[in-house]
């Protein structure tokens, strides 16, 4: 073959290939509309819900829908983890299946610090089965995870996280089932005010965010009302041994002394009463001390102090929740904690919430749009729960009661 005729051939064989491109140029333009009109064929079946950037969480039939629950499971605090396990187990078994799906709970240790509360939320957020969280119970671990649920879209109900600013930051995923500190601190400052007739107090907190927080209200509502506040003074939490601090206290000679903080702190302090000179001052704590733990722990010295407490107010499905928490456990509700209520309700709400979003693909997979639950869980209205009915607002607040207040008599929480 010469030269021309070879040059000649090339051209031809060049032009039919670019001939060949523009011929093929309509397909492709019109493949990409086809995928943006069905993007679940692209996904394999997944509904168009899916397609934000939250996404789904996917379950293939035989996989569990997962619901987390960060609490201190283990040390001093443990009561009120084991509880609110105790209670949301509860809620899952009554759950039974959703479309051939069942539910399950992993319980995770955060210690009820911020540094565990991140860790568990991390734990939590790498794990695809996990869909919301019921918690976490105290208010600075809450604080740590809040912004980790937030970014992932993992939508949280806290049974006992009370502090106030956790919902006025602005998150759309925390929402909690228990009254605020500045409820509780208010209604305690006009109790120990208006109902004991007391005028002169000491505050003390454990420097946490939970405890200061919550003594911060006691103080600045009881000085509002017109009271004196003899000290308002923290404790190093974790010690032994108060004595020193309540010495220089009953120095002041209050005639109550108010305590922000946990059961593990509280029943030093109360055991250091009579050592410090203030014998037959009451002592005043919040719901992070109610318990059985507290009256076990300070047995004769715990007579007289207060409590507070969510303890729900009679019906048939209380009666109902305490039958079946007893028979499962062989302890009562609210003997670790006061939150075994508002523990299986912010369980429930969860699931329910789960159950209005979830779509079953036609792969044969259960697909839960991330946007839409957590949507949903802020939506909660009218919720007939065994704590009473849980109604959430636009930043979270979903609280179904107030604070009951009771004192220890004769090693028994009764009303005063």
């Amino acid at each position: 073959m010469n030269k021309r005729l070879f040059a000649l051939l090339s051209l031809l064989v060049v032009a039919s290939m670019a001939l060949a491109a523009c011929g093929s140029a309509p397909a492709a333009t019109e493949a990409p509309s086809a995928a943006t009109e069905a993007p679940a064929a692209q996904a394999g079946g997944a509904p168009a819900a899916c397609s934000d950037a939250l996404g789904c969480a996917v379950f293939k039939p035989g996989d569990s829908i997962t619901i987390g629950l960060g609490a201190p499971m283990t040390g001093d605090n443990a009561g009120f983890g084991i509880d609110a396990d105790n209670a949301m187990k509860l809620a899952v078994k009554d759950a039974g299946d959703f479309q051939g799906w069942k539910f399950a709970l992993i319980s995770e240790d955060d210690g009820g610090t911020p540094e565990g509360g991140a860790t568990v939320a991390n734990k939590f957020v790498s794990n695809p089965s996990i869909v919301a969280v019921a918690g976490h119970l105290f208010s600075g671990a809450t604080g740590a995870a809040v912004p980790i649920y937030e970014a992932a879209g993992i939508p949280m109900m806290s049974p006992s996280a009370t502090n106030p600013a956790l919902t006025q930051s602005g998150s759309k995923v925390f929402n909690r089932n228990a009254f605020t500190d500045a409820t509780q601190g208010v209604y305690a400052a006009e109790f120990i005010y208006n109902t004991l007739k007391l005028t002169k107090i000491a505050v003390l907190h454990d420097g946490q965010a939970y405890g200061q927080g919550l003594a911060q209200v006691v103080n600045d509502e009881f000085v509002k009302l017109g009271g004196t506040v003899t000290t308002f003074q923290a404790i190093n939490p974790g010690e032994s041994d108060y004595s020193a601090v309540l010495a220089d206290i009953s120095a002041g000679k209050p005639q109550l002394v108010y305590f922000g903080g946990y059961v593990a702190e509280a029943v030093v302090l109360v055991n250091n009463f009579k050592q410090a000179g203030l014998a037959g001052v009451p002592f005043f704590s919040d719901d992070g001390v109610y318990g059985q733990d507290f009256l076990d722990r300070t047995g004769a010295n715990g007579e007289g102090s207060y409590g507070t407490a969510l303890i729900p107010p009679a019906s048939a499905a209380k009666d109902k929740f305490d039958a079946a928490y007893l028979a499962a456990y062989g302890e009562p509700a609210g003997k670790l904690s006061p939150y075994s209520w508002n523990s299986y309700d912010a369980a429930t709400v969860l699931i329910k919430a789960i159950e209005s979003v979830a779509i079953k693909g036609d792969d044969g997979n259960l697909y839960v749009p991330r946007a839409a639950l957590v949507a949903a869980v802020r939506a909660t209205s009218g919720y007939e729960g065994v704590s009473g009915k849980v109604t959430c607002d636009a930043t979270g607040e979903c609280a179904a009661s107030g604070p009951v207040f009771y004192v220890d008599h004769n090693g028994e929480w009764v009303l005063p």
